[in-house]
């Protein structure tokens, strides 16, 4: 069982960032592949990053690509999404993922691959 806590949401203006942390209870928290996923009013849930156990394998959303950087601190059992140059599309609740195991890495872009999320932190970008 893994529970998900995500934080360091809120208001910013267009260009600026944020840093969300996810905290993790759980003694496997190391085993887990992670991701942020968001939602906007009115929109489907989407991937945004994802990031292995181990750390070495990084995943973004072609919206994302070199604006947000995932990471994860397994001793701190925690994963954080780096936002840089925020546009007002990025407008959403930013949800927190854990993935077992043995999720294939190329699954995890696929929201139903995922057992455990967070209850979601809002980001809103004005203009």
């Amino acid at each position: 069982q893994v529970q998900l806590v995500e934080s360091g949401g809120g208001l910013v203006q267009a260009g600026g960032s944020l840093r969300l942390s996810c905290a993790a209870s759980g003694r496997t928290f190391s085993s887990y592949a992670m991701a942020w996923f968001r939602q906007a009013p009115g929109k489907e849930r989407e991937f945004v990053a994802a990031i292995s156990w181990s750390g070495s394998s990084t995943y973004y959303a072609d919206s994302v690509k070199g604006r947000f950087t995932i990471s994860r601190d397994n001793a701190k059992n925690t994963v954080y999404l780096q936002m840089n140059s925020l546009k007002p599309e990025d407008t959403a609740v930013y949800y927190c993922a854990a993935a077992a195991p043995d999720t294939n890495e190329w699954l995890l872009v696929v929201v139903g691959v995922y057992d455990y999320w967070g209850q979601g932190t809002q980001v809103t970008v004005s203009s």
